[in-house]
């Protein structure tokens, strides 16, 4: 892999999330845990370089996010796309996640992520705030994505450190 500049990723952002997902990607306690995300975003906040992630207050990779403040999104190539639907239904609750995927950890400046991705950015969280039923000025967003009022906080977090396969647009 090599390290380019934020400012120096060529993929869309829309396509790069929406379509093609990412695993966000954190430790803990020496345990490595991730969950599939198509929501977030990239951008300049603060005059840096982000990512928002969002993440719902029923996820165990939540705890991970939480107890660390970094994390890393991993974009893996097409051929993995079941085991991003793995990732995205499965828990860590409930065993191993990371070897059930046959995905293999590494790590930038003690951030985790995944030897199989073609695009890794390392991230530091700077803000996190929790969703509010009553912030939502269209009503009919929060009645169809929160029927069990399980709320996404959300994540800005710095984007430190990106690392792409040469060979990433072909993929």
């Amino acid at each position: 892999m090599q390290e380019i500049r934020p400012e120096e990723l060529e993929d869309n952002p829309f396509s790069l999330i929406r379509d093609d997902w990412m695993l966000i990607t954190a430790e803990k306690d020496a345990r490595v845990n991730m969950m599939t995300a198509s929501w977030g975003g990239l951008g300049i906040i603060w005059n840096k370089p982000v990512a928002t992630v969002y993440i719902r207050e029923s996820r165990f990779t939540k705890e991970f996010v939480d107890g660390s403040g970094r994390f890393s999104l991993c974009v893996l190539p097409e051929a993995y796309r079941k085991t991003l639907q793995y990732c995205g239904s499965a828990s860590g609750r409930d065993g191993d996640k990371v070897r059930a995927a046959g995905l293999t950890v590494e790590h930038l400046d003690s951030t985790p992520y995944f030897s199989q991705a073609r695009l890794v950015m390392v991230c530091r969280t700077l803000f996190s705030q929790q969703l509010l039923e009553a912030n939502f000025l269209d009503a009919e967003i929060f009645s169809r994505l929160y029927p069990t009022r399980d709320l996404h906080t959300m994540y800005i977090a710095e984007i430190e450190r990106v690392l792409t396969r040469p060979s990433a647009a072909a993929q």
